[in-house]
């Protein structure tokens, strides 16, 4: 067995191919971490030379994730081990049309900030949305209104780090919303136990179920495939929505006019994931387990053509309770109780995938790559369920991987230029 890297600090994160890119570090040391979009490899921090970063490692999501014991009272104790933990499983929509339409599935993460923002009495809503200067580039965004959450709403399959904003929430007058993938999540969870005043004001956080993130090379790829060669003539991406689930849609010149072009929700992921960063590779909470609520597409049926967008959503802590029963009694989210088995039956696949990430974390400890941490968030036992193939298929990937990757070597962190809109570059010229 090769002896596996010591992290020592963030940029040994980085370096080491752990990093998830959610930007908590950037959050809790902002003096010394800031981050940039690396193009291969998504949100990335970069340390200042010399800097101690032992309070960032500790709260980084990308090096372990832990529940804590006992398990909150009242969760089913049939899905805790596959799932964490549940208290309610709801399928619902946003009650606002225009919502659900934009909305990945049924649109609840964004009704349920507006609800917030609108109702609940809170701040803001911290999330992610396109930056409208570098469309291939996402932004952390804080959202004080209904029509300011209603323009950030859509799946953004692109890396973000949304923790690098958590200072917003910090600094608000009253508790805010949180909106992120797991990580992100478990980042701000983590980072909580470092920062009183972001204990007392993260009002309510909502996670998006994630299967991964491509990096921003895989969006530059998506769009060749689609006929947009020069990354610097695009002026819009969106990844799903407008309908569900949605269609990937690119708009941009080609040969001087102005067009858009569309791939369906299944070639386009099927593009996008192939430049997944490694580190969703070996995650094992793909559906928001440090959430108060989480939400994902119910994929336990099958879709009919036209038919408007419906959520999954999982009640997670006795806060996200109160937060989801207030929204569908004020009339934002319209959902029906479902029982829980529904969950497992909407995302087999990531089901599965929590099996085979046991065998892939097995496997780049012995090859001597490093690998995160999980604790009571069992996965071994899925592992065992697996077919054959399956199985063989984890443990010769990993290792394929490892070597097309080169995943034994140090990554530093580049910085890309991203090419701003082309209207700003007329503009100058």
């Amino acid at each position: 067995m090769t002896p596996l890297p010591i992290v020592r600090g963030i940029e040994d994160v980085a370096a080491r191919n752990l990093c998830t890119g959610c930007g908590t570090c950037a959050f809790l040391q902002p003096t010394d971490i800031a981050m940039v979009d690396d193009l291969d490899h998504g949100r990335r921090p970069i340390v200042a030379d010399g800097a101690n970063t032992q309070r960032a490692l500790s709260a980084c999501p990308g090096v372990a994730m832990e529940h804590p014991q006992p398990p909150p009272p009242n969760v089913d104790e049939n899905l805790l081990s596959d799932w964490g933990p549940v208290l309610e499983v709801w399928e619902g929509y946003a009650a606002d049309p225009e919502i659900r339409f934009r909305g990945s599935s049924g649109g609840v993460a964004t009704a349920l900030g507006v609800h917030c923002v609108t109702d609940g009495g809170m701040e803001g809503v911290l999330h992610t949305a396109a930056d409208p200067e570098a469309p291939l580039l996402n932004r952390t965004v804080f959202s004080r209104t209904r029509d300011d959450v209603v323009d950030a709403s859509g799946s953004r399959y692109a890396p973000a780090s949304p923790c690098d904003g958590l200072g917003r929430i910090a600094d608000a007058e009253g508790p805010s919303v949180m909106i992120g993938k797991p990580c992100d999540i478990a980042g701000a969870r983590q980072a909580a136990r470092f920062d009183p005043e972001l204990d007392e004001k993260l009002g309510l956080t909502i996670g998006i179920f994630c299967a991964g993130t491509p990096s921003t090379r895989a969006t530059i790829d998506l769009a060749r495939r689609m006929g947009f060669h020069d990354p610097s003539s695009i002026s819009s991406v969106r990844y799903r929505g407008h309908g569900w689930p949605g269609e990937a849609q690119v708009t941009g010149e080609v040969d001087g006019v102005q067009v858009t072009r569309r791939l369906s929700y299944e070639e386009s992921w099927g593009d996008l994931q192939s430049g997944r960063q490694w580190r969703c590779h070996v995650c094992i909470d793909h559906t928001g387990e440090f959430a108060d609520i989480a939400v994902g597409d119910p994929w336990y049926r099958a879709i009919a053509p036209g038919e408007p967008g419906s959520s999954l959503i999982v009640v997670r802590t006795p806060r996200g309770r109160q937060a989801l029963h207030a929204a569908v009694a004020a009339g934002h989210v319209v959902a029906t109780r479902v029982g829980p088995v529904l969950l497992p039956q909407s995302q087999p696949n990531l089901r599965r995938t929590r099996g085979a990430v046991w065998a892939r974390i097995v496997v780049s400890r012995l090859l001597g790559i490093a690998a995160p941490r999980y604790r009571h968030m069992p996965a071994r036992h899925l592992w065992w369920q697996l077919g054959t193939r399956e199985k063989a298929s984890s443990v010769i990937g990993t290792v394929r991987r490892v070597r097309r990757r080169r995943l034994r070597r140090r990554v530093t962190p580049v910085a890309w230029d991203a090419p701003r809109r082309l209207e700003a570059r007329r503009s100058e010229g």
